[in-house]
């Protein structure tokens, strides 16, 4: 392990007692905490980066963290809903904060490799933070000795209205040295948000890849701007082979992320090249 002050926390948690202790380890050293009656760890699903001439992966260079209830077996519960439930605003930044300290004490841990972690912010807390939200996490990374600059805080997909929210929470974020994720609904949406807010990353549904236009006029100009477009939920590989187009016809690489690959795990995969044709998409799992 590379984060000596990491691997210090950890030993000590190893010696913890889980009745008494608001984070513990389990037998594989996950990092595991509490929410109400509910056990909690991360789960993690890479994003890829594909050349524009190949489909072969080119090799992974994030992993987005979701919690997800302990399950010995790697098969726990989605658990955002449980923000949805929360009985307030201070339990809900509750609940994010402590997922995020779980989520990158089980990266850090294991990472090896220069790859991102990508954190996401539920709608929730856009309207629930105070005035410097984003410092509690920042002490967080200080106290552990964990580089900031590799995450991203992806925010979720917003109205028009709420656009004034976005930009607010953005900047708090931004003061506190993250780098910046934002949702898009589409490629038109991508398009204004590239042009408003100006984040260092920009995640759009493959799903909803219907105005070709507008799909290649976002990837053209965020390349340009040096801004990264990621396309989530790729479930197929007729959805992959469009991205694929787009990405020969502007000479581009394409990142993606989704089940035709992954689903999030505890372990972080490996990032060996194979042939995206290869692999087989769950039927039975909807994509967090």
């Amino acid at each position: 392990m590379k984060y000596q002050t990491l691997e210090k926390y950890l030993a000590r948690l190893n010696g913890s007692v889980r009745e008494e202790s608001r984070v513990w380890l389990d037998a594989e050293g996950r990092a595991q905490g509490k929410y109400f009656n509910t056990t909690l760890t991360s789960a993690f699903q890479p994003i890829r980066a594909f050349g524009s001439t190949t489909i072969v992966d080119a090799g992974i260079v994030a992993h987005e963290g979701f919690a997800r209830s302990y399950s010995e077996d790697d098969s726990g519960l989605h658990l955002w809903r449980l923000l949805d439930q929360a009985a307030s605003d201070d339990e809900s930044v509750e609940l994010d904060r402590l997922c995020r300290m779980l989520h990158s004490i089980n990266f850090y841990r294991q990472v090896e490799d220069d790859v991102s972690l990508h954190l996401s912010v539920h709608a929730r807390l856009l309207a629930a933070v105070d005035s410097n939200h984003g410092i509690a996490f920042r002490r967080i990374l200080n106290m552990l000795e964990l580089p900031h600059e590799q995450i991203v805080l992806q925010m979720p997909v917003v109205t028009h209205n709420q656009r004034w929210l976005l930009n607010y929470v953005l900047d708090n974020y931004r003061r506190n040295g993250f780098r910046l994720g934002v949702s898009a609904s589409d490629a038109r949406d991508a398009l204004a948000l590239l042009e408003k807010v100006k984040p260092d990353l920009i995640k759009v549904d493959a799903r909803e890849i219907t105005d070709e236009q507008s799909t290649e006029k976002l990837l053209r100009i965020a390349g340009e701007q040096d801004i990264r477009v990621v396309f989530k939920r790729v479930e197929n590989p007729d959805v992959f082979a469009r991205l694929q187009a787009f990405g020969q016809a502007l000479a581009l690489p394409v990142y993606a992320q989704g089940y035709l690959w992954d689903t999030p795990k505890s372990t972080l995969a490996a990032p060996a090249a194979h042939d995206c044709h290869s692999a087989t998409t769950p039927s039975d799992i909807k994509v967090a």
